[in-house]
């Protein structure tokens, strides 16, 4: 019977989601983009169609984000864009597929409360919970159960978390509100008050993939990019360099320098002395932006690393950790007892 069902891991994402299935990988990878006509409450388009839609909609149609910050802010669209999504991967079902999905470390209870039940009412007969910092390790291919202190940092769309793992469970942990969204907002005011020029999120994230560094390239890098005069109203073109870039995300950048100062100093000194010699791993879309592990290698004085496939690295982790259900049951069980005790 167990062939009918389906175990399935999910890296809901605040800018994308991506479907694992046990012995199949990653089969959906889709943006966290919903377009609703605002009369009918119907579904227009999912995923990618619906990105394609963010900022040129006419007034009865919304393309909206369901997810901000790593948590869920509009539960019913949040629970419908799961069903598409479930119901896209895989197909028709015999049985309700058990799901393992991914949460930020600073998810409070009542926002994994609201994963759980948007999961089990887009038709999942069980839904498991893991940590983002573990998937993103277990992903980038370290072994986690060791007693060896190892370092992520896991940068998103709305959420970087930064954590210390040993014994198959996390030490120290910072999860932040600044990844690859504040990124594109900083972009998006930079361009405003250096040029007078209003610009969109895809150009600000076009900006960003091409051109954006933590650290200046060797050789200045240039991309013209279009918007809207905040003067005159009309469109204009303006080449922006990458040392504007350098400039725009200077203090989005630092927060997540922050973010990792902060829990190294409170990491203990047997896994520090473990993280010096093996260096810190940058994972997630965030972790691309180049010359971070560059800086992050330069600030720390640790050597840093990019991890393979970074993008697809929590999805992966997640994936994998499809093989390990009974031990996810029990760690939830043991927390849930412990909350009760208390």
């Amino acid at each position: 019977m167990s062939a009918l069902r389906a175990d399935v891991g999910i890296d809901l994402g605040t800018a994308s989601v991506l479907v694992y299935i046990k012995g199949k990988g990653i089969v959906l990878k889709e943006p966290s983009v919903v377009a609703i006509d605002q009369y009918t409450n119907k579904f227009l388009a999912v995923g990618e169609e619906a990105r394609k839609m963010l900022g040129r909609t006419p007034g009865n149609i919304v393309a909206v984000r369901p997810l901000k910050d790593g948590v869920i802010s509009d539960y019913s669209i949040t629970e419908r864009m799961l069903k598409y999504f479930i119901q896209k991967a895989l197909g028709r079902m015999w049985l309700k597929p058990r799901i393992i999905i991914c949460v930020p470390s600073g998810i409070t209870e009542v926002e994994k409360r609201a994963v759980m039940e948007a999961s089990n009412e887009a038709g999942a007969s069980k839904t498991y919970l893991i940590e983002e910092p573990i998937a993103a390790a277990i992903g980038a291919g370290l072994d986690i159960t060791l007693p060896n202190g190892n370092m992520i940092v896991d940068i998103g769309g709305g959420t970087s978390d930064v954590a210390v793992i040993s014994l198959g469970g996390i030490v120290v942990s910072k999860s932040i509100k600044t990844a690859g969204d504040e990124c594109d907002e900083a972009i998006i005011r930079y361009i405003r008050k250096k040029y007078n020029m209003m610009i969109g999120e895809r150009s600000a994230e076009a900006l960003k993939v091409e051109i954006g560094c933590a650290y200046p390239f060797e050789e200045e890098k240039f991309m013209e990019i279009k918007g809207r005069n905040l003067l005159t109203g009309l469109p204009i073109t303006v080449t922006v360099s990458s040392n504007d870039m350098l400039d725009a995300l200077a203090e989005p950048v630092n927060e997540i320098l922050e973010a990792v100062h902060e829990v190294l100093e409170k990491t203990p000194p047997e896994l520090s002395s473990d993280i010096s010699n093996v260096g810190i791993y940058l994972t997630g879309g965030g972790a691309m932006l180049n010359g971070l592990d560059r800086l992050i290698e330069e600030k720390t004085g640790i050597p840093t690393r990019l991890a393979d496939n970074a993008v697809e690295c929590v999805a992966i982790g997640t994936g994998k950790s499809l093989d390990s259900l009974a031990y996810l049951e029990k760690s939830m069980k043991d927390s849930e007892r412990s909350k009760f005790n208390r």
